[in-house]
This record gives C-alpha cells, sequence and structure tokens, in this order.
C-alpha cells in the first residue's frame, strides 16, 4: 500500500458510517484498521497509509492500487454493498498511454475513490 502515496487524510462527517465504507474497500484490496489516535481510523499493510478523522466533510479523491482486476471488482463492489454510490464501473480504459483498469466510487460523504489497477 505504501506504493506513490506515503498517506492520505480527510475529515468525514460520520467517522462510524465512513468506516465501514473503507474497511470494506480496505479488507477487499488486502489492507486492515492500524492504530490510530482518538478520533480517527486509519488504514494501511505495514503502517497507516489512509485515516479519516471527524469533522466538516470535505470533499477530495483519492486513488488506491489495487493488485489487479479482480482486486478492482471485489473493492467495487464491497464499497458499493457498504453504502458507497457508483461513479464509474470497472473498466479497461487507457491513461495517458499506459492501459489500467478501473472502477470509481463515491464514499458516503461523496468524494471520489479511484481503485486503480495498472
Amino acid at each position: 500500500m505504501r506504493g506513490v502515496i506515503d498517506h492520505v487524510s480527510r475529515e468525514v462527517s460520520d467517522l462510524e458510517r465512513s468506516a465501514r465504507f473503507y474497511d470494506a474497500v480496505f479488507y477487499a484490496l488486502g489492507a486492515r484498521r492500524m492504530p490510530a489516535e482518538p478520533g480517527a481510523v486509519a488504514w494501511g499493510v505495514d503502517g497507516p497509509v489512509f485515516r479519516i478523522l471527524a469533522g466538516d466533510a470535505r470533499h477530495g479523491h483519492v486513488a488506491l492500487r489495487a493488485a489487479g482486476k479482480a482486486a478492482v471488482d471485489a473493492a467495487w463492489e464491497a464499497g458499493r454493498g457498504a453504502g458507497g454510490r457508483d461513479d464509474g464501473p470497472p473498466e479497461r480504459l487507457p491513461a495517458g498511454g499506459i492501459r489500467c483498469y478501473r472502477a470509481c466510487l463515491r464514499d458516503p460523504d461523496g468524494a471520489r475513490v479511484e481503485l486503480l489497477s495498472r
């Protein structure tokens, strides 16, 4: 999970609701909850890479790397089943000349979550 992203933090309006959504998505990608400071929830593999904090929801975008097509599909389905909204079904497309497979969701606060395998 550390790859290109060191960490991402964002505020959410409902910590528990958003934690359920990200639990489902990160589980499908092979990440788990990690220790975090009070009032925050974090996920990663070798250490926390993504965390959410209770506060004013500020919409943003995060791209999460997946190990392949099956992982993109699984994370997209898991996210939809945990309160996320479809923002682009899984599809193969060229991206800047590099072929990739991706799907997009909106988390419970409306932030865009892109699931990407190159």
